[in-house]
């Protein structure tokens, strides 16, 4: 099939994961054009550039304007995002212009497939073709969370994630069918929605646990040297990502700051003893599956961050918190062994399981079959399954209603059939 692949370029979790999916389609002989903003361009360029038939005809990349986010300490810059982003719009259009003219003159694709990715959906929506939805935000609208997970912070009303859920909602709407990445599994409450493991790079699959002495610490914001501090007189050795490598003044010896490096990561990943992290899902999902406790400290305003860390912390697979206290860092520290516990009920997996629901799609929709409300292969969850367990009452969470089967559930749902 001629497939076209949208990655949203905010964050690199998008564009690893997309990597493992773009390596199976091609070994399967689909032709792909990629379209992707931001740095993850750059990564997908560079993993697949050197590889044989590279260009038209076999794997295209274009590099599309996307939105991005301004951080500061605290979090996500809102004013300082939405003026970059002004300032940005009009070369942005213009390429994006530029990349839909290319699409469609070289490739004509028969499906688009969406990591949270706007510009190849509307695509799809223009030429009436199918649209694949795989990433791991459709989680927040597509399934049922008990209150307390949906709560605000300090027990607030639950504002924050009815914000989100309305975000994601608007974002892949009425797609052919969603395919959620995650390492928790709540109940299912819409049709067309499968739920599979996290979807992991081929080295960290190849990865052994061997656990040492030393925290893994990775921040995205390079600005937050608050923390560096609380770190050297903490009782283990932390290995620092993420935050340069310019020690500053007075820094513990106890602090290592690291280049980034890609096996360098990985080693530190699978040897530490505990990881403290934002409350990113790729990071998250590849500590799961290594069986490394994380303690999470989620971005302000980010919900999805908090609703990854809430689960984390319910499953007993790590903790969670709002701000990088010391008295945070040293209770998680007491409750590694009782996380690493928790942690061994965990079923680590690979990726067949999201390979066999993808290849299974790509058929329906090579046949011209309407959506399938529910997949034939093996996977981790879906409507009709979280129906049947909730007969059997093992899944009483939440009040959300279940999507009515045909209908769009009164949030414009409604599933495409395939084009042509």
């Amino acid at each position: 099939m001629r497939i076209l692949y949208g990655v949203v370029g905010e964050g690199m979790g998008h564009a690893t994961r997309s990597r493992v999916v773009l390596e199976h389609l091609l070994q399967a002989g689909h032709q792909l054009h990629v379209v992707v903003s931001g740095r993850a361009h750059s990564f997908l360029t560079s993993a697949f550039q050197d590889r044989q038939g590279y260009g038209p005809g076999r794997i295209e990349i274009t590099e599309i304007a996307g939105l991005h986010l301004v951080y500061d300490e605290r979090g996500v810059d809102k004013s300082a995002s939405l003026w970059s982003n002004l300032g940005n719009a009009p070369e942005g259009i213009a390429k994006n212009l530029a990349a839909y003219g290319a699409v469609a003159r070289r490739l004509h694709p028969d499906l688009v497939i969406s990591d949270f990715e706007s510009w190849a959906y509307l695509f799809a929506r223009n030429h009436d073709l199918p649209v694949i939805s795989i990433d791991n935000m459709q989680v927040i609208n597509r399934c049922r969370h008990s209150p307390d997970l949906k709560a605000g912070r300090g027990g607030l009303p639950a504002l924050d994630y009815r914000i989100a859920k309305l975000s994601v909602k608007a974002k892949v709407p009425g797609a052919y069918h969603y395919l959620i990445s995650s390492f928790f599994f709540p109940p299912v409450r819409k049709a067309r929605t499968t739920l599979v493991p996290p979807i992991l790079r081929p080295e960290l699959l190849a990865a052994r646990r061997e656990p040492g002495d030393h925290l893994l610490v990775y921040q995205t914001a390079a600005n937050n040297q608050a923390l560096l501090p609380l770190l050297g007189r903490l009782p283990l050795p932390c290995r620092v990502y993420g935050m340069g490598t310019d020690r500053p003044d007075g820094l513990a010896e106890s602090v290592s700051l690291r280049p980034f490096s890609q096996q360098g990561f990985i080693d530190d990943l699978r040897t530490a003893r505990g990881v403290v992290a934002g409350g990113g899902f790729s990071l998250m999902g590849e500590a799961v599956h290594l069986q490394v406790p994380l303690l999470a400290i989620p971005l302000r305003k980010q919900f999805e961050q908090e609703l990854n860390a809430r689960y984390l912390d319910r499953l007993g697979y790590g903790r969670f918190n709002t701000e990088p206290t010391e008295d945070a860092l040293i209770d998680f520290i007491s409750e590694l062994d009782t996380l690493s516990e928790g942690l061994a009920a965990y079923r680590p997996r690979d990726n067949s399981m999201l390979f066999g629901c993808l290849d299974e799609l790509l058929g329906r929709v090579a046949l011209g079959e309407p959506p399938p409300e529910a997949l034939d292969h093996p996977n981790l969850g879906d409507r009709l399954s979280s129906r049947i367990a909730a007969r059997l009452g093992e899944n009483a969470l939440g009040d959300e209603e279940d999507e009515v089967v045909g209908e769009d559930g009164g949030d414009g749902d409604r599933a495409g059939t395939p084009g042509r």
